[in-house]
């Protein structure tokens, strides 16, 4: 059939495939302001499905009270301790920018003591680079510091005016995963159907997303909150000040591959040994070296295995990204995003090798 009956049809799907993009971007637009929640929504019910499923294999007809059990847990486990610890870290950074503009901590009189202690081949050496003038690096320092505290400041109080916000997306995140607990498993059989795949790779999507998920939040997450806790209880017991806040720095610099949290604890161990404070740098430096920094080597194969394990250039590349581009959310969504890269690659090389696999198949049959 030619004409216009035989062109009905292309357009129709031309238009669908058009209203589809069109409708899409629109609602990607409209739940933009609460794409953090659904984001932690989706990582808590994927995170705590193999709890729900228990529960529900207790009380097989009761979807709606094992998935209300299992999110009672994760206000428990999760959600209460990080109200917690956000209050005690807004607590400490405030009192800690109050001792800076007081004048209880000088980061001038530390490096006048570290000028005093370096021997004179550091010196030459620091005069060679052009580093010579102490008195203006300190200077630069103790300004970068106290802009840093009043920019923490000022974000604590963003935080205080923005409660409201924060309860509202509290509650759509905890509404959203009891649907995903309860419903999950009907909800990914539909998004499986709808993908426009083979069945094998519509799971391989499926599963890539779930195992990266659970990897980045068992193996990262979970080692953050090792690194930093044991990070935080080393730097109390050696009397540094601002515990709290040094663990949380290096629970979160943990997150990125290579970098870690010897970027907390190598210049605060160099500034005590160039003061003079020989045993508590001592003390430091051998806890980060074989306490702090050993947990991800111990812990995350433990956590994770060689479930969905990405080469670590990956991993910090797309873990920075996802930082720059969408802050706390983009640790996970990084690696995600890299995975499912990742995964399409490989879909598609499969797509690839399968016909010039049938190709030989027939040339061989046609020689014989």
């Amino acid at each position: 059939m030619t004409g216009p009956a035989a062109k009905r049809p292309a357009i129709e799907r031309a238009f669908l495939l058009l209203f589809l993009a069109a409708s899409s971007i629109a609602f990607a637009w409209l739940i933009g302001p609460f794409i953090g929640s659904i984001l932690w929504g989706v990582i808590a019910a994927i995170l705590f499905t193999p709890l729900n499923r228990r529960l529900l294999a207790m009380a097989p007809k009761r979807r709606n009270l094992a998935a209300t059990a299992t999110l009672l847990v994760i206000v428990a486990v999760a959600v209460i301790p990080a109200m917690l610890l956000g209050a005690a870290l807004l607590s400490q950074a405030s009192a800690t920018y109050g001792q800076f503009q007081s004048g209880q901590i000088d980061i001038g009189r530390g490096f006048v003591e570290a000028e005093r202690h370096l021997p004179q081949i550091a010196r030459d050496w620091l005069a060679d680079l052009g580093l010579s003038d102490f008195t203006a690096v300190r200077e630069r320092i103790g300004r970068g510091v106290a802009s840093s505290f009043q920019s923490l400041a000022g974000q604590a109080f963003n935080v205080g005016q923005s409660a409201f916000a924060f309860f509202l997306s509290l509650g759509v995140m905890l509404y959203l995963t009891f649907f995903l607990l309860r419903d999950g498993r009907e909800l990914t059989a539909i998004i499986e159907r709808r993908l426009p795949l083979a069945v094998d790779h519509r799971r391989l999507l499926v599963s890539r997303f779930v195992a990266v998920v659970r990897a980045t939040i068992k193996g990262s997450l979970v080692v953050a909150i090792l690194q930093g806790l044991i990070g935080g209880v080393v730097f109390w017991s050696l009397g540094i000040g601002g515990a709290l806040l040094w663990g949380v720095a290096m629970g979160i610099f943990s997150l990125f591959p290579a970098i870690g949290t010897a970027f907390i604890w190598v210049p605060v161990t160099v500034y005590l040994l160039g003061t003079g404070d020989l045993w508590r740098g001592g003390a430091l430096f051998l806890c980060g070296f074989f306490i702090i920094s050993s947990v991800d080597n111990i812990v995350r194969p433990i956590m994770v295995g060689r479930d969905a394990r990405m080469p670590d250039y990956v991993v910090l590349i797309a873990t920075l990204g996802g930082f720059a581009l969408m802050g706390f959310n983009g640790f996970v969504i990084g690696p995600v995003i890299a995975a499912l890269f990742m995964a399409a690659w490989e879909i598609f090389g499969d797509g690839q090798a399968r016909p010039q696999a049938a190709n030989s198949s027939d040339s061989a049959r046609n020689n014989l």
